[in-house]
C-alpha cells in the first residue's frame, strides 16, 4: 500500500511539474508572438505614423488642417524632417475630409513669376498625383479636387478628381528658387501663395487660403522608436477605414492592445512586446538600410533612392495583385516621406551612405565630391548633407547643402564642380563646402530636378565621394 501511495504522489508531482512547464512554453510562445507581432505593426504602420507626426507638429506650430503652412527662407536645422530639400522653399497642407467634405486645391499655372513641384498624397503616402511644371499639368496649372473613401457625389466641371482612399492626407509643394538671394526668395514666396486650397462646399464663394510661416519654429517629425509609436498607430486604426489590403493586421493589433472602437490602454504584457518588438523593428530598419539599395552608377556607392518594390507600390496604390512590399515601404519611411508618381519626371534622388572605401562618413573627417559639368537637370542640383542617425539635418550645422541655385558656387575651368564635406572649410573654398559634425556620422543626398534622359542613359555619371 506504501508503495502505491508513493508511486501515486511521484506521478501527481511529475504531471503538475509538466503542467508547469507546458504552461511556461505557452506563456513563452505567446511573448514571442506578441513582440514579434509588434515589430510586424512598425514596420507596416511606419508611413502612416510618419504622417502624423508632421500632422502634429503642424498643429504644435499653429497650422490646422485646411490652411497652409510653409516656411519663409530655406530649410535650416530647425526643420527636423526627414531628408528635405533646403534649396527651395517648402509648403504643407494637410487635409482632413472625413470632417470637412472634398477639398480643391488650384495650382497656378508656372510662369516667369515661378514655378513649383507638388506631390498629393493619402495618410498611408500613397500617389494620388504630382502637379506644376513636371507634373501632370505641365505647368499649365491644374485644379484638383480630392474626395474621401465612398465619396459618389457629382463634381463640378473643370476640376479633376483625386480620390483618397483615407480621410486624412496632405499635398508638399516646392516653389523653386532661382537662387538663394533675398529677392528671389521673396518672388518664390509670392508665387507659393497663389495656390489655392478650400472645402468644396464653399467652391461658389472660395475663401481666402490661411497661410502659415513656421520658419521659425522647432519641428521635429523624425521618427520616434519609443511607446507613442503605437499611440499613435493606435490614432491611425481608430480614425480611418481598414483598407482591404491591410485587415490582415486586425488580429495582429489587437494582440498588442490596439482595437477598432476600444480605448487604447494595453497591458503590461502588451507594453513589454511594443518596448521590445519596436528595438527589433528599428534594428532590422537600419541594418536593411546600412545594407544599401541598388546602385543607380555602377561600382559607385550613389543607389536608388528606396527599394524598387517600394517605388512601384506607393505610386500605384500597390496595384499589382501579386505585390505588396511593406518591408520596402516601412524602410523608405524611416528615412524619408512623401510619394512620388512618376519618379524622374520631376526631381529624382540619389543616396550615398558610404565613401569610396566603402566605409560610413564620419562628422570630423574631410571628404570631396567632383561633380561633373553639364549636369543632366532643366531646373538644378543639390547635394545635402543629413545625421545618419535621424536621417535629419545636422543640428547646429551653419548650411545643410550646396547647389547649382547658389550663386556663389565656384566652378572650374571646365564647368565642374568641386563640394567638400568636414568639419573645417578648406581654405578658399568656403562657399563650396557642407560643414559636418565631429562625433556625428552623416549620410548624403544628391537631388536632379527636371533630369532629363541623358541621366538616366547614364551618359553623365557621378563618381564616388573620396577621403581627403
Amino acid at each position: 500500500m506504501l508503495r502505491l501511495v508513493f508511486a501515486l504522489t511521484i506521478g501527481l508531482m511529475s504531471a503538475g511539474a509538466a503542467a508547469a512547464q507546458d504552461h511556461s512554453a505557452a506563456q513563452e510562445a505567446e511573448e514571442r508572438l506578441a513582440r514579434s507581432r509588434a515589430t510586424e505593426a512598425v514596420i507596416w504602420g511606419m508611413p502612416a505614423v510618419n504622417t502624423l507626426l508632421m500632422y502634429d507638429q503642424m498643429i504644435a506650430a499653429g497650422g490646422k488642417a485646411g490652411e497652409i503652412i510653409y516656411w519663409g527662407r530655406p530649410l535650416d536645422w530647425h526643420n527636423q524632417t526627414l531628408t528635405p530639400n533646403p534649396d527651395t522653399l517648402y509648403f504643407m497642407g494637410f487635409y482632413d475630409i472625413g470632417k470637412s467634405g472634398p477639398v480643391v486645391v488650384e495650382i497656378p499655372p508656372a510662369g516667369d513669376d515661378g514655378s513649383l513641384n507638388a506631390n498629393f498624397v493619402t495618410l498611408w503616402q500613397t500617389s494620388l498625383e504630382d502637379a506644376g511644371l513636371l507634373g501632370i499639368d505641365k505647368g499649365a496649372g491644374v485644379k484638383f479636387v480630392i474626395t474621401p473613401p465612398g465619396f459618389e457625389g457629382k463634381l463640378p466641371r473643370g476640376l479633376q478628381r483625386l480620390a483618397a482612399d483615407t480621410s486624412t492626407g496632405y499635398f508638399l509643394m516646392r516653389s523653386n528658387l532661382r537662387s538663394h538671394g533675398e529677392a528671389d526668395v521673396e518672388k518664390s514666396i509670392a508665387y507659393g501663395k497663389r495656390v489655392r486650397f478650400y472645402p468644396l462646399s464653399e467652391a461658389k464663394a472660395p475663401p481666402q487660403t490661411v497661410y502659415r510661416d513656421i520658419k521659425d519654429a522647432d519641428f521635429d517629425s523624425t521618427i520616434k522608436y519609443d511607446p507613442s509609436f503605437f499611440t499613435l498607430l493606435d490614432r491611425v486604426v481608430q480614425s480611418e477605414p481598414w483598407l482591404p489590403r491591410d485587415r490582415a493586421m486586425i488580429d495582429q493589433l489587437r494582440s498588442i492592445g490596439i482595437e477598432r472602437g476600444k480605448p487604447y490602454a494595453p497591458d503590461a504584457a502588451a507594453r513589454k512586446a511594443q518596448e521590445e518588438g519596436i528595438a527589433d523593428a528599428r534594428a532590422w530598419l537600419e541594418a536593411r538600410y546600412d545594407a544599401g539599395f541598388p546602385a543607380f552608377f555602377e561600382g559607385t556607392h550613389w543607389t536608388m533612392p528606396a527599394l524598387p518594390d517600394a517605388v512601384q507600390g506607393q505610386s500605384t496604390t500597390y496595384a499589382e495583385p501579386d505585390k505588396y512590399a511593406v518591408d520596402a515601404r516601412g524602410i523608405g519611411y524611416s528615412y524619408a516621406y512623401i510619394a512620388i508618381k512618376r519618379l524622374g519626371v520631376g526631381q529624382f534622388y540619389l543616396i550615398n551612405i558610404k565613401d569610396k572605401t566603402g566605409n560610413s562618413y564620419d562628422g570630423a573627417r574631410a571628404y570631396k565630391l567632383h561633380v561633373p559639368a553639364d549636369v543632366p537637370v532643366k531646373q538644378y542640383w543639390s547635394v545635402t548633407v543629413y545625421d545618419r542617425e535621424t536621417h535629419a539635418l545636422l543640428k547646429g550645422a551653419d548650411r545643410a547643402s550646396r547647389a547649382s541655385n547658389a550663386a556663389e558656387i565656384k566652378k572650374n575651368a571646365d564647368g565642374s564642380v568641386d563640394i567638400y564635406f568636414g568639419p573645417k572649410a578648406p581654405e578658399g573654398m568656403e562657399t563650396n563646402w557642407v560643414p559636418t559634425i565631429p562625433g556625428r556620422q552623416f549620410e548624403l543626398m544628391f537631388r536632379l530636378y527636371g533630369p532629363t534622359q541623358r541621366l538616366f542613359d547614364k551618359a553623365w555619371t557621378l563618381a564616388d565621394v573620396e577621403p581627403m
